[in-house]
């Protein structure tokens, strides 16, 4: 059963350069270096019913299975992909989540 990685951004100090190391870095790194990934895909928040979300960016990595996961979290090029995530988001450290 697939699993996914759920990297939780909050809202950025510059919105503009956070899409922009996103985009350019960040995307191409991550295909790079988590090998066995089957997907990634990015939803921004929009709005929230109870007023301004504490959440900017949402981004899902699929992996065939939690050993794939595993596996890959423990590479270089995963711990580099995961430091970078931190780096980019100037708004707090992002969360980051595990889920079936």
């Amino acid at each position: 059963m697939s699993v996914k990685l759920l990297v939780i951004y909050p809202p950025p100090a510059n919105a503009e350069n956070f899409d922009r190391l996103y985009r350019e870095e960040h995307i191409p790194m991550g295909k790079e270096n988590l090998v066995g990934a089957t997907n990634i895909e990015t939803v921004r928040v929009l709005g929230a019913p109870a007023g301004k979300p504490s959440i900017y960016q949402i981004s899902e990595v699929t992996f065939p299975s939690l050993e794939a996961l595993q596996s890959c979290a423990g590479t270089d090029g995963a711990q580099k992909t995961m430091a970078h995530a931190v780096k980019i988001s100037t708004g707090g450290a992002p969360e980051f989540l595990i889920v079936q």
